[in-house]
């Protein structure tokens, strides 16, 4: 057996476990950790030795190779249990398994009897089911197994924080022995399709270097894609492969391989022969936005971390040539590290992973975002998981599926098609760019001949899937549509009015779907699969479902609305059937007159209250003896005072005809009007007699009056012992004079005034003294 760089730490490393009962393994990738570990540590340990790999393609990989340089094959001493498939025997003392398998191990039984100890291999990935998987351990260990050994094993994380969460672990590391790799950077920014530039870079490297070629892209359709545009032995190597595809991928050849690979390739996996690596500099994570409920796939740049993962494949064996579909320039602008999947993902299977722990306080290196626990928690109570925050009999049979709680809650309740629906809503659409109808593709899995080969694997693998599911069904009969709904019920779509075929989604938000399709048409339906758009997302997979179908699953209730519409100017007032946030009958309602009025306030806080020159005036007098506040703000806030006036009015302009001044001196209350009448009176009373409207809105109290009409007063006009803001007018009640001193003007203006105003209106009287004259309205009598 070949010397690996790992050899020379392991004697620190089983001094540590053997010590301290714990470490954390910092080896860059290639230094043999995987391989190694877990039998150098068998001597010491009791039982069981439990190692955690990300992905099933890993997992399988690393127990055949350890099961090889022990001179045994896989199920002996070295077994491995991944999704679908288990090789284990009595005999079997390394057990490496996927990490969701470790979480029913812990759930089923906390102190994991039988196991001696725990390794997590590649933590630096931060996967959601390796932080919660840690967090169990330690929570055990703490409580119930001082004495189970563990072990965090990773290439490129930060060990430090890991050590603190794990009580101050050792922390030993590895060099490593990786071969030079030169880097390569493009000279200029890519411009093109990110196939047609990595063909190019690709033939390009294949020219420059020998050894077989590791090319990396985010997704299956960008592999299968370039696939097309390159000749030679071209071999695609992606997580939704069969195992049999991917031992192809990696199986040496005597010519030269070109591996298109996701970020599977990145880690834990040596592959033979690789001495080129192609990096396309992009990664697709999933991120879960919780205003939207949805999860989406988003293609990003990938990070430093990553970057420099995928440039140590190439000098695993030999020295090697990194190719970087970017610029030197451009590096600088990568972040450090991937975000942990736990800060970012759906959480609902890791709440109701905590609730059948029954607690939140776990040792989590980074803790879940509260906002995404809540939204997790709310989804796993409309499941009918969680009551009250806690497990139901429900929910605890949810956990035990290894399916999303939405899909296990679906084949719990349901029978028949149920096992075949789950898998297929479990895996990549099978049919994608296809119409987004739902049945077409269980027809594509029923029967696969009638579809492209290309589609065979997915839908082969959905098959597999279905019959190991189907133990698990329930005994419910219901149709494709109720079954969706029941997944999603959330996502129950009720088509908008108008043309274009939008939805909304029972959970609030909205949905589209690209026009002319088959479903376009259709009023209600379930989105099984959308872009996760928060403002509107597109429909990718959807079924029809019927009312009847939807009453027969869920308790519709009744709900009588009363509300002012702003798009129609009015009351509306209806009696309407809910699901949700959807409206499945709506009525005509004849509604109390008291909810119509409330209905008619909301109007008026939409427009704003109308204010008539008396309510103004009204106003203003209140302002000034600080009576009472009177900003449309705090008039607005309580609707009580307005309410016996707003009976029977319905519409914008009944409400902008509305003259609050006798509200306002209803509110003020009898001694409140008394107070106003005789700190700021309504009115002067002329030498006429004529009530004349106090104007209060200025600095000063003013009036407006015919100058005629004052003839005779030699005193000014004052209200509440301040001094009236007078505008004398004319005959045609233009303004002439203001003036805050009527016997001043008398004196010395009004002879001016008196002659513009004589030649303008001679009928009128125009006395030398006005203080002398009678007060007067009238005009003398033409021809006099």
């Amino acid at each position: 057996m070949s010397t690996l760089p790992i050899d020379e730490v392991l004697p620190a490393l089983t001094a540590a476990v053997a010590d301290r009962g714990m470490a954390v393994l910092q080896a860059p990738p290639g230094a043999g950790k995987t391989t190694r570990v877990p039998p150098a540590l068998l001597a010491q340990v009791k039982g069981r030795i439990v190692m955690l790999e990300p992905r099933r393609l890993a997992a399988r990989a690393a127990a055949e190779r350890i099961a090889e340089e022990m001179g045994e094959t896989a199920g002996q001493t070295v077994g491995y249990r991944i999704r679908g498939e288990s090789k284990v025997s009595r005999a079997t003392r390394i057990e490496v398994v996927t990490e969701g398998i470790l979480t029913r191990m812990i759930q089923d039984d906390p102190s994991l009897d039988g196991v001696g100890a725990v390794i997590f291999d590649e933590f630096h990935e931060r996967s959601l089911n390796a932080d919660l998987g840690l967090a169990l351990v330690l929570e055990a260990r703490a409580a119930l197994r001082e004495d189970l050994a563990l072990v965090v094993m990773s290439a490129t994380l930060d060990a430090e924080p890991v050590a603190a969460l794990m009580g101050g672990a050792p922390v030993i590391t590895s060099a490593g022995r990786a071969f030079p790799v030169e880097t390569r950077w493009l000279p200029r920014p890519a411009q093109g399709r990110l196939e047609v530039e990595m063909a190019a870079l690709i033939r390009h490297a294949a020219t420059e270097t020998d050894g077989d070629i590791l090319a990396f892209l985010p997704g299956e359709g960008e592999i299968r894609r370039l696939q097309g545009l390159l000749d030679g032995d071209v071999r695609p190597l992606f997580g939704a492969m069969d195992f049999a595809a991917q031992r192809t991928a990696l199986a040496p050849a005597p010519n030269r391989r070109i591996i298109l690979a996701t970020s599977i390739a990145e880690t834990s996996l040596t592959i033979p022969g690789i001495r080129v690596v192609v990096d396309a500099g992009r990664a697709r994570r999933a991120r879960f936005d919780a205003a939207s409920g949805m999860s989406r796939l988003v293609t990003e740049r990938v990070t430093r971390a990553e970057a420099e993962q995928r440039r140590g494949r190439a000098g695993r064996v030999a020295d090697g040539v990194c190719y970087r579909l970017w610029t030197k320039g451009e590096e600088g602008a990568l972040s450090a590290f991937p975000p942990a999947e736990i800060e970012v993902a759906d959480l609902t299977a890791l709440a109701l992973e905590l609730a059948v722990w029954g607690s939140d306080d776990l040792p989590f290196l980074t803790p879940p975002p509260p906002g995404l626990l809540a939204e997790a928690r709310a989804l796993l109570e409309d499941l009918g998981a969680l009551r009250g925050g806690r497990i139901t009999d429900h929910g605890r049979v949810l956990a035990r599926a290894p399916l999303h709680p939405r899909l296990a809650h679906m084949l719990a309740l349901s029978g028949g098609d149920a096992p075949t629906l789950a898998a297929l809503l479990a895996e990549r659409d099978p049919l994608r760019g296809h119409p987004p109808d739902l049945a077409q593709r269980m027809a594509a899995i029923r029967e696969p001949s009638r579809f492209a080969d290309t589609h065979r694997p997915t839908v082969d693998r959905i098959r597999q899937e279905a019959k190991r599911l189907s133990r698990m069904a329930g005994k419910g009969d219901h149709s494709l549509g109720q079954m969706a709904a029941l997944a999603y019920p959330d996502r129950i779509a009720l088509r908008r009015k108008g043309d274009a075929p939008r939805w909304v989604l029972s959970g609030g938000k909205g949905a589209v779907m690209q026009a002319g399709q088959p479903l376009a048409a259709q009023r209600l339906i379930v989105a099984t699969d959308l872009d996760g758009d928060p403002r509107e997302a597109k429909i990718r997979q959807a079924v029809p479902v019927t009312e009847s179908e939807l009453r027969a699953l869920f308790p519709t209730r009744w709900r009588e609305v009363c509300e002012w519409s702003r798009r129609d100017g009015r009351v509306i007032a209806r009696r309407q059937e809910v699901l949700g946030a959807l409206v499945l009958d709506d009525r005509m309602w004849d509604a109390p007159a008291e909810d119509v009025a409330r209905a008619a306030f909301e109007g008026l806080r939409q427009i704003g209250l109308p204010w008539t020159p008396a309510a103004a005036r009204l106003r203003a007098r209140i302002r000034l003896c600080d009576a009472m506040e009177v900003s449309d703000a705090a008039l607005l806030e309580d609707a009580d005072w307005l309410l016996p006036h707003l009976q029977g009015k319905r519409t914008e302009g009944e409400l902008r005809a509305l003259d609050l001044t006798e509200p306002l001196r209803a509110r003020l209350g009898w001694d409140g009007v008394q107070t106003i009448d005789r700190l700021t009176p309504s009115h002067f009373t002329s030498p006429l007699g004529n009530r004349i409207p106090i104007d209060y809105d200025g600095e000063h109290p003013a009036i407006e009056v015919r100058l005629q009409e004052m003839f005779g007063l030699t005193q000014h006009p004052t209200m509440a012992g301040r001094p009236l803001r007078v505008t004398l007018l004319s005959p045609a009640r233009r303004p002439v004079q203001v003036t805050m001193d009527l016997p001043g003007f008398w004196a010395n203006s009004y002879a001016d005034v008196r002659k513009d105003m004589r030649g303008q209106y001679p009928r009128h009287p125009w006395p030398e003294d006005p203080t002398d004259a009678a007060p007067t309205l009238r005009a003398k009598p033409r021809g006099t």
